[in-house]
């Protein structure tokens, strides 16, 4: 059973399993949410690039949000979170238990770079420069009010559940260890949109934005009538749709539209195992800083997906960017599930024989 095991659950190279010949460098993003601001400029470039439909202009009564979460014309979505000042101080809270059970600390700013346990303090709204990871890493000021922005995206997953079940090979692993959905294959069948952890996957409706309708304004099969402004019937109505992380981009050797555009470089694109590097990185800058908040999501090889190949930096709990604490792809008991099954029937079979042999002639 261990080699179903490590292609279903834990860490492995996901497009070696896949029996590429040619193995390119694993690649992934990875979103620093703390210097997104917001401008979405990831969204528009997503859809330019791969002729997305427009998806609502509304907003949703959530803050600046117009597009609510990712979906199968919502390949990149922008979330807008308004915090005040305790729900502050309950992140930094979380975050220092999380320091103390063996993130990154907070380090000393002298020469020798070891960690210290006290500090003193300066004046109100400085950050401290002798801070240490216990009993609690020294705060900045808490402010009144902030606004948590990030941008998500599919998290082409080590173990990817929706390339699992899906039943006609629509869902591919590339050379990049990356999960492309193929439009003229999938059948619209819908198992990936139940599979996938993060509620990533969905099957293009045809009438987002549009209330009672089927048009869109955005890219869309043109109708062919008389006016050549008018829309025709949105394109892969009824099949799955999500991020590509640009396939066709990257075998050009370029970066994601998404990246490309962003101005903050809140997402960086790269080579996987660089983009952890980074981002732990990051998160220690973050932590010498005071910002004990500060953890990153998806660089655990042993979690429930076998880590993500979209790694983020977040400023609170998973949660409150809508984001599972605790992601597992639904595939990956299926070795037990097996097993198990297995001697059950043989339990069975032997009961069977024993009735049959045990018998009165």
């Amino acid at each position: 059973m261990a080699f179903w095991r490590n292609q279903l659950s834990g860490p492995t190279d996901p497009a070696s399993d896949a029996a590429w010949a040619r193995v390119e460098p694993r690649k992934g993003f990875f979103t620093d949410t703390s210097i997104c601001i917001g401008c979405k400029a990831c969204e528009v470039a997503c859809k330019e690039w791969n002729g997305i439909p427009e998806d609502g202009l509304d907003l949703l009564n959530q803050s600046y949000d117009n597009t609510g979460a990712l979906g199968a014309s919502t390949w990149r979505h922008v979330a807008f979170v308004e915090q005040d000042s305790h729900r502050i101080e309950q992140a930094r809270e979380s975050g220092r238990r999380l320091v103390q059970l063996g993130m990154p600390t907070v380090r000393d700013g002298s020469a020798t770079g070891t960690a210290t346990a006290t500090a003193t303090a300066e004046a109100p709204g400085d950050v401290r420069s002798g801070a240490a990871a216990a009993p609690g890493p020294t705060d900045t000021a808490v402010p009144d009010l902030r606004w948590l922005m990030a941008s998500d995206v599919c998290k082409h997953c080590t173990h990817a559940a929706c390339l699992d079940v899906c039943p006609t090979g629509s869902l591919f692993r590339t050379e990049f260890g990356t999960v492309v959905v193929q439009d003229d294959v999938c059948n619209g069948c819908g198992y990936c949109v139940a599979a996938c952890p993060f509620g990533v996957i969905e099957r293009r409706r045809g009438d987002e934005g549009h209330e009672g309708g089927r048009e869109s304004h955005g890219i869309s099969i043109n109708s062919g009538g008389a006016d050549p402004t008018q829309n025709g019937e949105v394109k892969n109505v009824g099949i799955a749709q999500k991020c590509t992380l640009c396939y066709d981009r990257l075998g050009e050797g370029q970066t994601p539209a998404c990246a490309q555009a962003c101005p903050t470089t809140s997402i960086k694109f790269g080579d996987l195992a660089d983009m952890r590097a980074t981002a732990q990185a990051r998160v220690a800058e973050l932590h010498e800083l005071g910002y004990t908040e500060a953890r990153l999501y998806g660089t655990d090889e042993n979690d429930g997906v076998g880590g993500t190949g979209s790694v983020f930096l977040l400023l609170d709990e998973p949660e409150v960017y809508g984001l599972p604490p605790d992601p597992r792809v639904t595939t990956a008991d299926l070795p037990d599930m097996f097993r198990k099954a297995g001697l059950a029937g043989l339990a069975m079979l032997g009961m069977a024989a024993a009735a049959f042999v045990g018998r009165k002639r």
